[in-house]
């Protein structure tokens, strides 16, 4: 099931220690990752000060982009939870006022997304 849920795009959860040995450049002083998810090729983290998420783009994936996404920027957020026959829980972003969610980003079920949310509400609240 890990690959399937890989390939259809959820998120399964990737230890702080990991990121940090791949992605510790883009931090700041004082910034830490806190929570961290991988997707097929993609990565998003949330540290002490922002989301990042890291795009791996293109058919070699030789190009990224990472966004910043400040907390403070994060209007609102919302989550759908799982079905009795879902696979994912669905996690989605609002930055300031846009109409559509900026981050839409889906988990399996190894991942506590009621976890997740919290820690955002705890940042953005």
């Amino acid at each position: 099931m890990g690959l399937l849920n890989k390939l259809i795009g959820n998120a399964s959860e990737v230890s702080s220690e990991k990121l940090n040995e791949k992605y510790g450049r883009l931090l700041i002083e004082n910034e830490d990752i806190e929570l961290g998810f991988k997707l097929l090729r993609d990565t998003f983290m949330f540290t002490t000060k922002r989301l990042i998420i890291i795009d791996v783009q293109g058919i070699t994936g030789s190009k990224v982009e990472y966004k910043s996404l400040p907390y403070k920027n994060i209007s609102r957020f919302s989550l759908e939870t799982a079905g009795t026959f879902d696979l994912d829980a669905e996690l989605k972003i609002w930055i300031s006022s846009e109409n559509e969610p900026s981050i839409s980003k889906k988990f399996n079920k190894s991942v506590d997304v009621y976890e997740v949310q919290k820690h955002l509400a705890s940042k953005v609240m």
